[in-house]
């Protein structure tokens, strides 16, 4: 299913952006593997969702970071905790990445191999009912007409 939003409606474009183009190690697995700060602008939703994703081949994509129900707020600051209903430093839901883990896992290629990493936001009309640490698919039916705006993509590379 894609989540590109229906063309026949005018969207509002949200800002994304990361403090890097190459990550540092602390934020994968050959540091502290902590998830970054993200930064949004131009906010005119209710929640945002985040989607964290490596894309291996055309057909393949490993999912690092799933968040959702993120209040319209102008970050989400390092460091967020992996469990999958947050609290504090903000309030949101996360989901199980392709590690099979809750929350946030940085870049982990193969030794000698690089990768592209795509951050991606999407401004929604409603906070999304589905269960904390649900996968991709349940997280992208469950926003499925509810898209108010799009941020494309801050992309950033890794390579171990």
């Amino acid at each position: 299913m894609s989540l590109m939003p229906d063309m026949t409606k005018e969207l509002e474009n949200l800002i994304i952006e990361i403090d890097f183009d190459k990550f540092p190690d602390k934020y994968t697995c050959n540091g502290e593997d902590i998830s970054p700060r993200v930064r949004f602008s131009r906010i005119r939703a209710k929640s945002l969702a985040l989607i964290m994703e490596a894309r291996i081949s055309p057909e393949k994509v490993f999912t690092h970071w799933l968040i959702w129900n993120i209040g319209p707020m102008p970050e989400i600051p390092e460091g967020i905790p992996r469990e999958a209903v947050i609290r504090s430093p903000m309030s949101a839901v996360q989901g199980t990445n392709d590690f099979g883990k809750i929350g946030y896992n940085g870049p982990c290629p193969l030794q000698g191999k690089g990768q592209i990493y795509y951050f991606n936001v999407y401004g929604l009309d409603t906070l999304l009912d589905i269960p904390p640490g649900s996968g991709i698919k349940a997280l992208r039916e469950a926003m499925h007409g509810h898209m108010v705006q799009y941020g494309g993509e801050a992309i950033a590379t890794y390579q171990r």
